[in-house]
């Protein structure tokens, strides 16, 4: 009988000092946190879709490109630059086909300009195209298609913050 009792507890405290299973679980946590804020920073910038264009706006009463990408990413603890071309500093260089939900595009759409004018961030990804959402002068904030022939001329490269 005593022979079990000693049995029991051993194996009792074998199974309750194993740490790894501790580790195990922060590891995926981060992960799936990572897939969790890229949604919720796409979520959080659809939310804007049909707000009005306005130059160095960060509001719902009026935002530009930069502003969108900005308020997006910062109400959900990453800090951003505040221009698009200083986003474009940012992140990791990325192919267009290694494209996914949350990286950001870079354009430049002005002839005049050097620079990179217009920012956009990818919320969807699929075999008709990758989706990005942007405010414009003329619709405010909107999703547009890089296929579209106007995105695709003005396109400069793609990066990844998260």
């Amino acid at each position: 009988m005593k022979l079990v009792y000693i049995s029991f507890f051993i194996s009792l405290f074998l199974l309750t000092s194993c740490g790894s299973s501790k580790n195990i679980n922060k590891y995926k946590s981060k992960t799936v946190s990572t897939k969790s804020r890229t949604t919720t920073i796409v979520n959080d910038a659809q939310s804007y879709i049909g707000t009005r264009y306005r130059t160095g706006g960060t509001t719902r009463k009026g935002m530009d490109c930069s502003g969108l990408i900005y308020t997006a990413f910062n109400n959900n603890g990453v800090k951003m630059y505040r221009t698009s071309n200083d986003m474009s500093k940012q992140g990791k260089p990325i192919k267009t086909n290694d494209v996914k939900k949350g990286d950001l595009l870079f354009f430049k759409t002005s002839k005049s300009s050097r620079n990179i004018n217009h920012v956009g961030l990818v919320t969807k990804v699929n075999s008709n195209g990758i989706y990005f959402i942007h405010s414009t002068t003329s619709k405010g904030v909107m999703e547009s298609n890089l296929k579209t022939n106007y995105w695709n001329k003005a396109f400069k490269y793609a990066k990844r913050v998260l």
